[in-house]
């Protein structure tokens, strides 16, 4: 469903009220020392940051984000107690987030946490039903927001919880947010021992959290208010059944952190830059003489969302990466190698105009905005004979310097003109060979080099899939240069940059060439004539089929259902050996363990979406190999998963 922001009203004080439960955001009191007394306090938070050892993660769960207070208030407390390498991943439930505006407004109460609020508003933005993660101070705090009915989210969460704060409005106004399935649903995500506070003393509260294997004390509350609940896990529930080959791979402990990423493609230097953030020695091999030589090589690379009205896991895949995207875009200080020019993605044809009015019914106004073809020349600045939708966050990057500045941190080693011939485990290590000779081992490897994966025995059986794409640079004029946003349909042409327009992109199965095709030239070059006749003339017209263009030729990496590949590897012949009851019965419950390949992992086929989806995929990989919370659904996961294409096969029978 689209977003639903919260509807606000502001007292006399300028405290927000919600006007859907006509409840208070914080106390009227103190909402600050309230913050620190209900849930720092009670959770032990200080004492337990200060214990926390190098690199060591602490994962904080609360339900009812509102204002962010008692996220800033934990955030500020984990950064005066904490180890300096330490990380804090705080996991929020709202289901009615507060504009940008009124946040600010909201936040502006509390100047003590200006530093902390200026780096939340900067990184709020984006913000859609789902899950969200946003990084902060560095990418040592990260801050996953669950958009939606808390329940409804928590289900499909997939990690463990030390520490809640049950935050929602008061039960008597909110009582959607205070039920058994929800109390469940804590006990499920929490870690042994984890700990549990709350500003309500409800009896009905107290029994349920009881009921669900927490032990649950009430204890004075905050200001005037008698007793509050504080309590800890004392009875985890059983476990339910949960496929092995989807499971997490046991947790390989290693002296030190360090892992080979193979390949600087985006994928590989999202990936290490993931990794670095949380603090593992990288060292990233690339085949060509420089980094994103290949796929991630064109000038300028667009911010594309292409959206399903029904919600699949990859449309839900597209709009969190997306949004992940973006917000780490913002954290980059060289603006001169991306704009957040918008995109407009115009209605060229029946189809899809039909497909636009979905959309529009399926997403908010503030991701995706109808235009007819006068609105939508003007939001270009250049004639168009469609509408469309215009995305109004989105817009083009330099995916190469991007790469740059994703491999910009000290943790981070760069080898090119490397290629990796083959890999030996060795326990506790990997060997990695070049056909040079030289070689390298660390615990955990991550293959992010494109269909060259599958040249490698270990990686041989996924369904890799290479499909050319030639891009074009066209000279741009005066009159072209009036561009204002990138502009897509069969197509797309970006704003000038450097004098230059980029305009493409072919798509050819089966050519394996790199190399530029005059034909592939010619086909861009009718693809920004139909995308604007007016911005064609405006480059030159006719004329620009004769010319010499610059371009760039590559094979993209995709998958039959055009899902990329992220996540750990098994051995595919143990795997079909051992699950073969599934070609008869698809419904199997094996509990025989996945026999995983101990710290290989996959960051591949992201196809023509990687700008929006490999960054978010190197997050989803951090969380496998570290067992931290996903960053995604575990449905999305499992969707993403490289073990999917080993069953399909078994359930076909083959």
């Amino acid at each position: 469903m689209p977003i639903q922001h919260a509807q606000l009203h502001w007292d006399d004080q300028g405290q927000p009220l919600s006007s859907a439960y006509d409840d208070v955001y914080f106390s009227r009191e103190s909402g600050l020392e309230e913050t620190r007394y209900v849930f720092l306090q009670h959770n032990r938070l200080a004492e337990r940051f200060t214990a926390l050892r190098e690199h060591d993660c602490m994962v904080v769960g609360e339900t009812g984000f509102g204002t962010g207070l008692n996220f800033l208030c934990c955030w500020q407390l984990f950064e005066r107690q904490a180890p300096s390498d330490a990380r804090l991943h705080f996991i929020s439930a709202e289901r009615f987030p507060l504009q940008p505006t009124d946040l600010q407004q909201a936040l502006a109460l509390w100047p003590e946490l200006e530093d902390y609020s200026r780096q939340l508003l900067q990184a709020y933005r984006v913000i859609q039903p789902g899950m969200q993660t946003l990084l902060l101070a560095n990418g040592r705090v990260q801050l996953t927001l669950l958009i939606g009915e808390a329940c409804e989210q928590l289900v499909q969460l997939d990690g463990l919880v030390d520490a809640w704060f049950l935050d929602g409005f008061a039960p008597a106004k909110n009582p959607d947010m205070w039920t058994d399935a929800l109390f469940n649903q804590l006990a499920r995500l929490s870690a042994p021992e984890a700990t549990l506070a709350t500003f309500t003393s409800a009896g009905f509260v107290r029994r349920g959290l009881q009921a669900a294997g927490f032990a649950m004390q009430r204890t004075p509350g905050f200001g005037r208010k008698r007793e509050m609940l504080c309590g800890q896990l004392e009875n985890a529930p059983l476990a339910e059944w949960q496929a092995p080959w989807f499971a997490r791979p046991s947790r390989r402990l290693s002296a030190k952190k360090h892992a080979i990423v193979v390949g600087a493609g985006l994928a590989g230097c999202a990936t290490a830059r993931s990794l670095a953030n949380r603090g593992w020695q990288v060292t990233v091999l690339e085949r060509e003489a420089r980094i994103a030589g290949r796929a991630s090589g064109n000038a300028q690379g667009m911010l594309y969302l292409k959206l399903s009205a029904a919600h699949t896991p990859l449309s839900q895949l597209v709009l969190a990466g997306f949004g992940f995207s973006r917000r780490l875009l913002q954290q980059w200080p060289n603006s001169d190698h991306w704009q957040a020019c918008g995109l407009l993605q115009l209605a060229w044809n029946p189809q899809e105009s039909k497909r636009q009015q979905q959309l529009v019914a399926a997403f908010s106004n503030d991701l995706l905005q109808p235009l007819n073809a006068r609105e939508a020349t003007t939001v270009a600045g250049i004639g168009l004979e469609h509408g469309g939708l215009f995305y109004p966050d989105s817009g083009w990057i330099s995916p190469a310097h991007w790469c740059r500045w994703l491999l910009d941190h000290p943790l981070i080693t760069l080898e090119t003109s490397t290629t990796v011939a083959q890999l030996q485990f060795e326990e506790p290590h990997w060997q990695v060979l070049t056909t040079d000779g030289r070689h390298w081992q660390a615990p955990v490897v991550v293959l992010a080099n494109a269909a060259d994966a599958a040249q490698l025995s270990q990686a041989a059986h996924l369904p890799l899939k290479a499909i050319r794409g030639q891009t074009s640079l066209l000279p741009a004029s005066p009159a072209s240069s009036v561009l204002r946003c990138v502009v897509s349909a069969d197509g797309y042409v970006a704003p000038a940059h450097n004098g230059q327009h980029c305009t493409g992109a072919s798509f050819v199965f089966d050519n394996p060439s790199t190399a530029l095709n005059g034909q592939e030239q010619l086909d861009n070059i009718q693809r920004l004539q139909q995308l604007s006749p007016e911005l064609y003339r405006a480059m030159g017209g006719d004329a620009l089929q004769q010319a010499a263009l610059a371009g760039h030729a590559a094979q993209r990496c995709s998958t039959p259902d055009y899902l990329p590949l992220v996540g750990p590897l098994a051995d595919a012949e143990i795997f079909t050996s051992r699950y073969a009851g599934l070609r008869h019965n698809a419904r199997l419950q094996a509990d025989t363990p996945c026999p995983w390949l101990p710290g290989l992992y996959v960051n591949l086929a992201h196809g023509s979406r990687g700008l929006v989806t490999a960054p978010l995929s190197g997050e989803l990989l951090a969380g496998w190999i570290c067992n931290e919370p996903l960053p995604l659904p575990r449905q999305v996961a499992e969707a993403c998963h490289p073990n999917r294409f080993l069953l399909r096969q078994l359930a076909r029978g083959v």
